[in-house]
């Protein structure tokens, strides 16, 4: 129902953009969000965007992430962007995109991000 792609391996400074591609039933009238595991650590929320009637298009970010990151979507194709700038090696994670508030059972595999040099 959920389906993240986009990472990989990049080098301090470099970049990424992820994508999610959600069902309708997931992706129509739920605001959505990109989310982040380290190893070792627990998973916590990087960007929102807003998705309904009064949220449309509104964004919000964890601080350790503004100015680099930007959250977008596509509602032609049920599909949510993260565009990640200047990574630094503490982005390195598996990044989820989910509901906001997450739901359990929409959580995907995940899309692995490795900033190294």
């Amino acid at each position: 129902q959920v389906v993240e792609s986009g990472g990989g391996l990049v080098q301090p400074g470099g970049s990424l953009r992820l994508s999610c591609v959600a069902s309708e039933s997931i992706f129509y009238n739920n605001n959505m969000a990109w989310y982040r595991q380290a190893p070792g650590k627990q998973r916590v929320l990087v960007a929102i965007i807003g998705n309904t009637v009064i949220s449309d298009g509104n964004t919000n970010y964890m601080d350790s992430v503004k100015g680099r990151f930007t959250i977008t979507k596509d509602n032609a194709k049920n599909t949510v962007y993260l565009e990640m700038n200047n990574l630094k090696p503490e982005d390195t994670a598996v990044y989820y995109c989910n509901t906001n508030p997450w739901v359990e059972d929409y959580w995907g595999q995940g899309t692995q991000v490795t900033v190294s040099s």
